[in-house]
């Protein structure tokens, strides 16, 4: 059998055919049968050079570059065998494998038109840099070798034919703006495809909030006017840091499907409320965004009523955490009964009901909405809760027991301690109190109320209609941003932040987000191939670090002649990525021709 390119009516067809015997006129001759028909050859043509006869060569050599020629692939061919001479001393003597797992990440961005919606808007403007070279060096070493700015620039000969010819490092400052200012664009088009090339479902969207901290010494100040009022806040400043760092943090907001696909971020001052954030990373993103109706699922510190007022106001649904030890005490008394639980297990019982609400909105109009609310009690989660207050709940007892023993922390001490008494003063009447007499300060009603509460959850939403378990699924989907929010941190290195303004913090942040991205359709495609049967596949087929691993071990050297050895083929989860795209690499050596030909059969959306 063999590849024939035919033409018909001036259009070019690709077919496989094969020379069989026939009698005419009472001898033997041969014709030509077509086994195949695969298709016009534009459908195939990936827009490089010499397409046909690339196609042609990728044929006989047994790695075709359309993957429906393979099973008719001649067998036993010769097998080629390869010479070539490195004489001592020459500086081949010594390897330098170069990284190639980037021609995988570049055909990810291409399926989702990054690529094309950057080199579109740079058409637009008078950019005569490689603005293209040093977004895919951005991209690619954060997925692969997280790094600084300049840094990441000198990471170009790493791969498997630079990334860029000319080299200015400080246009990787001028990409970063360009990035900032069309950074609407570019993820409102990464979010069209996605739902059109990979089935994204909005109907459920998540959101959170985390934080950055950078290495610097001192918050970013305000933009003040002559009579100091205050134009812009800074963006760096100090705020409750997650990660309990004591250093200038900015906040940021992320929104993300069912799948672990961030959909969009805004960024915040690191000193802006959790809360606050709600509704204003609405307005500039999801809200503005052609998605139909969808759940909006956020932890206690979003459920404000005015929050889920601009949410309904919209038609869309939410699904909140409701903070059980701030609640009224009528709503405590009914959580703490016992009556109307379904109890499952000695681990777990839960109850439900609906209640009408008297709100503000964020205009000041008053409104009234109906909600469900669903609270549970969990012993795994009442002995986490035991477990996070151990220290404090121990101190309390021994204050309760014991005032007199009460000390100072260890830092304290050797500052304070020579200067205490066991007496303490009332500041109004002046009279000493002795310390046994204190137990009146702690109320043991309220430290055993507090212990009661231990192990209860709320959830509130405005889905009556759902049951009390699908209210608690979608709930419990939300804990899965914080695993994305640990690779943005920890795999994709976001932090410390070594950039300084607001554009090139924002841009920084957005090739994070592109970078996780690409990791995600990594993983859920690995996941898919291992046909792994889950609702959500966030955390399934493998984890961020593996993949980051295995693509750092795709590598080739070079030899003499211009003939390329792939290294590390073995690697297991290596061969999982590869399987689960179908790459199919042939044990050989490979000219740059061919390697060509492999990458353009890379294939990603299917």
């Amino acid at each position: 059998m063999r590849l024939e390119i035919a033409n018909n009516n001036s259009t070019k067809y690709i077919r496989i055919v094969e020379s069989v015997w026939v009698e005419k006129d009472g001898k033997k001759v041969t014709r030509k049968r077509t086994v195949k028909n695969i298709g016009p050859l534009s459908r195939f043509d990936d827009g490089l050079p010499d397409y046909e006869e690339r196609l042609k060569a990728s044929f006989r050599e047994g790695h075709p570059l359309i993957p429906e020629l393979t099973p008719y692939v001649p067998k036993n061919q010769p097998l080629t065998k390869y010479s070539f001479q490195i004489m001592e001393g020459s500086a081949e003597c010594v390897g330098h494998p170069k990284l190639f797992a980037h021609c995988l990440i570049e055909k990810i961005l291409e399926e989702l038109e990054v690529i094309q919606i950057i080199s579109s808007y740079k058409g637009f403007s008078r950019i005569r840099f490689d603005l293209l070279g040093y977004f895919r060096l951005m991209v690619y070493g954060r997925i692969l070798n997280p790094a600084s700015k300049i840094a990441t620039v000198r990471q170009n000969e790493n791969y498997f034919e630079p990334v860029l010819k000319d080299i200015y490092e400080y246009n990787i400052y001028d990409t970063l703006d360009f990035i900032h200012a069309h950074k609407k664009q570019i993820f409102n088009r990464l979010n069209s495809v996605i739902t059109r090339k990979f089935s994204r479902k909005t109907d459920i969207i998540y959101y959170d909030v985390t934080n950055f901290y950078f290495e610097i010494e001192r918050p970013d100040d305000d933009l003040t006017d002559e009579s100091g009022v205050v134009l812009e806040k800074g963006l760096r400043k100090m705020g409750v840091s997650k990660e309990n760092r004591k250093q200038p943090i900015v906040q940021m907001g992320l929104f993300m499907d069912d799948s672990g696909l961030p959909v969009s971020y805004e960024i915040f001052p690191g000193n802006t409320l959790d809360h606050l954030t709600v509704r204003d990373s609405l307005k500039r993103t999801v809200d503005n965004m052609d998605f139909k109706r969808f759940i909006f699922v956020g932890d206690r510190g979003m459920c404000t009523y005015t929050n889920l007022a601009h949410i309904l106001q919209l038609g869309n649904g939410y699904v909140v955490s409701k903070s059980v030890a701030k609640s009224k005490d009528s709503e405590k008394q009914w959580i703490l009964d016992d009556t109307g639980y379904t109890v499952e297990s000695p681990d777990f019982k839960y109850k439900s009901r609906t209640v009408t609400r008297d709100i503000t909105d964020e205009n000041g109009r008053k409104r009234s909405i109906t909600e469900k609310v669903v609270v549970y009690w969990s012993r795994r989660f009442y002995e986490r809760q035991l477990y996070e207050n151990r220290s404090f709940l121990e101190f309390l007892e021994k204050l309760i027991q014991s005032p007199a023993s009460f000390r100072v922390t260890g830092a304290q001490a050797k500052s304070v301690r020579r200067f205490l008494k066991k007496d303490f003063l009332d500041p109004e009447s002046g009279e000493l109190i002795d310390s046994a007499k204190l137990k009146l300060i702690i109320d043991t009603d309220k430290v055993e109320e507090y212990k009661k509460e231990l192990g209860y959850y709320q959830i509130v939403s405005s889905e009556l209609h759902l049951s009390e378990k699908k209210i608690m699924d979608i709930y419990h989907g939300l804990s899965q941003i914080e695993d994305q929010f640990r690779v943005l941190k920890g795999d994709l290195s976001s932090r410390p932040m070594f950039v300084n303004t607001k554009e090139h913090i924002d841009a920084h942040l957005a090739i994070c987000m592109i970078a996780l991205t690409v990791m995600r359709i990594i993983q859920m495609k690995v996941a898919s191939s291992c046909e792994i049967s889950s609702n959500r596949l966030w955390s399934y087929g493998i984890s961020a670090d593996r993949v980051k691993d295995a693509l750092n071990s795709w590598t080739l050297d070079c030899f003499p002649d211009g003939l390329y050895r792939f290294n590390n083929l073995d690697n297991a989860d290596l061969k999982l990525i590869l399987d689960a795209f179908h790459i199919q690499i042939p044990l050989k050596l490979f000219k740059t021709r061919e390697l060509k030909a492999l990458i353009s059969s890379f294939s990603i959306s299917n």
